[in-house]
């Protein structure tokens, strides 16, 4: 029997119910008619000239050549002109970037480090107090990071010698690792490569990690490379934003782009809770991408590179300061992580999507941004909220920065986005943690690992950073991806994924 004291319930649900799913269907429906009006106004003017075309005799086409016979100066003159300004538009226009292909570093089981594991490696140092070592504990439990993340082998065995040259080899090991697979995959030579660009926000040594692959590969002589530090986690698309203008000087070039972060020497064994935050979340992990401006790889391409947008708030004292590296009162180096980080993110990112929107938002969510905006600003409507663009309209897939769960959940909550978007993202977390830049092509791995990428699918990454940035990219898919052809990190678990993260 139902009980009758739950029918009432039931029936001031439903019209909430029934008025959400027909706000969805006029939504949907203004949508479409916005996106296609220019069609929909065309379509009248076509049946008119076509009747009017169908309607024309014999003579009529006639008369029509002789009167192109006795213009025949300025019909070549026009034609002429058409040919000479569609050449200067080609030669003018931007040259289109392609990713040909990309690969992400995967470690060996003996680093692989449970949330236990990582507790007692940090109890064996001696380093930390009781507090910190249970802050750690809370940390960890709460970050979103899984049982199966690595630490580099410096830190991973016991007693941990974190020391110059076993940063050295952590960069070698991760650098050449997904290098090489990058080189399998795509069978471009090494000595074919012409701009090399390696990111890498905390360790720069001497020599620069860019001439560590330079020698290991023996790439030619009058290659340029570039060696960005101290960018943080969103260096990974500055480097693909400089690879785009790199590739515009530079005919048939190949970039390739590695993104990193080493642990080694940057694991704070100190106190100070701001801290201990990036010990809980960072973890090793690296990428390779190679980009081409060579029209002839579009066909052997994964995607086109359709816009990249970048945010810098370091201007503002609050958002300077929000990540900053600096000495412990003990003199340690650390990272610390002020509390303003989730603020200071929000002012980024809606900077940066005030730029991206008019680029990639279907007309429809434009015109009612924009009366939202005149109705606020000009009409004095304060009753009115600010709208927010329904960016699942313009792309679909989402790789935002593996940063925490915490930043997550907030882009989740503010872009409106749903699990499925959200699911690369923190099943990147999960299994990998913050692997800093190189986060993004492992949430790439995954939306293809699962078969989820066709041909035609725009893909929006966006990542945070130190100083404070906010920075985007925009990729079209090429082909549709099968995941069966496919080597990355994911291809021998993925069936276990996605997993319910308490």
């Amino acid at each position: 029997m139902e009980d009758k004291a739950s029918v009432p319930n039931k029936e001031l649900k439903l019209p909430s119910f029934i008025q959400t799913v027909k706000l969805k269907y006029v939504k949907l429906g203004y949508h479409y008619l916005v996106s296609h009006a220019m069609y929909l106004l065309l379509l009248p003017l076509l049946a008119a000239a076509s009747a009017k075309f169908s309607a024309l005799t014999a003579d009529d086409f006639h008369l029509l050549w002789n009167k192109l016979q006795y213009n025949l100066i300025s019909v070549v003159l026009c034609s002429a002109l058409i040919v000479f300004l569609s050449t200067i538009y080609f030669m003018k226009s931007p040259r289109p970037v392609y990713l040909l292909d990309f690969a992400c570093y995967k470690a060996g089981e003996m680093q692989k480090c449970t949330r236990e594991g990582y507790i007692e490696r940090a109890k064996l140092t001696g380093a930390f107090t009781e507090d910190s070592l249970a802050f750690q504990e809370r940390v960890i439990e709460r970050s979103g990071l899984g049982q199966s993340t690595y630490l580099p082998e410096s830190i991973a065995r016991i007693p941990a010698n974190p020391c110059m040259a076993e940063a050295r080899k952590e960069a070698e090991v991760v650098m050449f690792g997904a290098i090489d697979e990058l080189l399998a995959k795509t069978g471009v030579k090494a000595k074919d490569i012409g701009i090399l660009i390696v990111n890498c926000s905390l360790f720069n040594p001497t020599p620069s990690l860019t001439s560590m692959i330079v020698n290991h590969y023996k790439l030619r002589g009058n290659i340029l490379s570039y060696n960005l530090g101290g960018m943080g986690c969103s260096a990974g698309l500055i480097s693909i934003d400089l690879g785009k203008h790199l590739l515009q000087v530079h005919r048939n070039s190949y970039c390739l782009i590695v993104s990193t972060e080493n642990i080694t020497l940057n694991w704070y064994l100190g106190n100070t809770r701001s801290m201990l935050l990036s010990n809980c979340l960072f973890r090793v992990g690296g990428a390779a991408v190679l980009l081409s401006n060579r029209r002839q790889d579009r066909r052997l391409s994964k995607y086109h590179l359709l816009h990249t947008v970048r945010t810098h708030k370091g201007s503002d004292d609050r958002s300077y300061n929000c990540v900053f590296q600096s000495q412990d009162p003990s003199l340690l180096t650390g990272v610390s992580l002020s509390k303003d980080l989730m603020s200071v993110a929000g002012e980024a990112l809606k900077t940066n999507i005030t730029t991206l929107g008019p680029l990639v938002l279907p007309l429809s969510e434009q015109l009612l941004f924009f009366a939202s905006l005149l109705s606020r600003r000009v009409l004095r409507f304060k009753s009115i909220r600010p709208y927010i663009p329904d960016f699942k309209l313009a792309f679909e897939h989402l790789c935002i920065h593996a940063g925490g769960r915490g930043v997550l959940d907030e882009l989740e909550k503010n872009l409106r986005l749903t699990e499925t978007h959200m699911e690369p993202s923190r099943m990147t977390l999960h299994r990998f943690g913050n692997t800093s830049s190189s986060s993004l092509w492992y949430e790439l791995a995954y939306t293809e690992a699962k078969g989820r990428m066709k041909k035609g699918d725009r893909t929006w990454q966006i990542a945070f950073g130190s100083g404070f940035k906010c920075n985007s990219a925009v990729w079209k898919a090429l082909r549709t991806v099968e995941p069966v052809k496919e080597k990355n990190p994911w291809m021998d678990e993925i069936d276990s994924f996605p997993v319910r993260i308490g």
